[in-house]
């Protein structure tokens, strides 16, 4: 089911001439921005039907599901309305690229941008899947103690090169930090949209 925080009724499709909105499309999982596209009030209820992502193709003048030839859908998760109802955004999972380039975003952003939250859900597809070999599930296979233990060490790993000044060595144990903290997270069945959340709440 797609959650929205709308009614279809309140979209003001006839703001435009053409009868549509703007929709962005954002990774669910990353945040990363994937494309831009235009919905009109069908495409947006078969959106909501079938929980892939419609759009309307203003050059061939008709429907189109992201995905439907090439198999690279975009699963609605949520969807949300702006201020003035007039534009969307659609955070979606990603069943591919969602460039027809065949890259991940249709924007030249950097690779690096959203990816400790992509870490994060690969952190979550090795807890579920379990493969052999995996380093990440030998941690989960160790408990809670072994991940915390190890969280500690990257911690004061990372301390003790800040405090000599050795930025490199610095970032790689920060890295290693940042790493077992996600598995921690992952373990004890929370995310980094929890600690978001708190810092959030510590800003107001």
């Amino acid at each position: 089911m797609v959650k929205t925080d709308f009614n279809i009724s309140d979209i003001d499709f006839g703001k435009n001439p053409d009868g549509l909105v703007p929709a962005i499309v954002q990774d669910y999982a990353t945040l990363k921005v994937l494309m831009l596209g235009y919905v009109s009030r069908e495409s947006l209820e078969k959106t909501l039907e079938s929980g892939k992502t419609t759009f309307f193709s203003r050059s061939r003048q008709c429907l189109w599901t992201k995905g439907e030839t090439s198999g690279n859908f975009l699963i609605a998760k949520e969807i949300h309305a702006d201020c003035d109802n007039d534009t969307l955004l659609i955070k979606a999972e990603a069943l591919g690229p969602a460039c027809h380039n065949g890259t991940t975003s249709c924007f030249r952003t950097d690779d690096d941008e959203g990816f400790i939250r992509e870490l994060q859900e690969v952190i979550r597809r090795r807890k579920a899947e379990h493969p052999e070999g995996s380093y990440t599930v030998r941690l989960f296979d160790k408990g809670v103690n072994k991940i915390a233990q190890k969280v500690g060490e990257e911690a004061v790993e990372t301390v003790i090169e800040a405090v000599d000044g050795n930025d490199s060595a610095m970032i790689y144990e920060a890295s290693d930090l940042i790493y077992h903290l996600l598995v921690l997270l992952v373990h004890k069945g929370l995310s980094i949209s929890d600690l978001e959340t708190e810092l959030r709440r510590r800003h107001k």
